[in-house]
């Protein structure tokens, strides 16, 4: 749980049975998935970023990036909203993104 958000991990400690069985929704929707992971995970980075969540926004970056997507396709599943989110939370999220790629490099 090292590597979530820290509210994220705070629910768990917190919440430790719903936690649980909302990690399990989400490995049974990934099991049931047409789509690869580095497919997933991008759409899930267009969500966060639709929702301006900066923690989202940084957490699927990494794991789209450990699936395999490139910096250059993190920051386009991002771009692609901007005509939909708008200018302001596009860059936002954008600028969210390139933080968490910079750390992920560093790694």
């Amino acid at each position: 749980m090292s590597e979530l958000p820290k509210p994220y991990r705070r629910f768990g400690e917190q919440y430790g049975e719903i936690y649980q069985a909302y990690e399990r929704l989400g490995e049974t929707i990934a099991q049931v998935s047409c789509l690869d992971t580095k497919t997933r995970e991008l759409i899930k980075l267009g969500m966060a970023a639709a929702s301006k969540s900066e923690s989202a926004v940084q957490s699927h970056t990494h794991r789209a990036l450990q699936a395999g997507a490139t910096a250059q396709e993190v920051e386009h599943a991002i771009l692609l909203g901007i005509t939909t989110l708008g200018f302001p939370t596009t860059m936002a999220a954008l600028t969210w993104a390139k933080e968490a790629i910079e750390d992920h490099l560093k790694k």
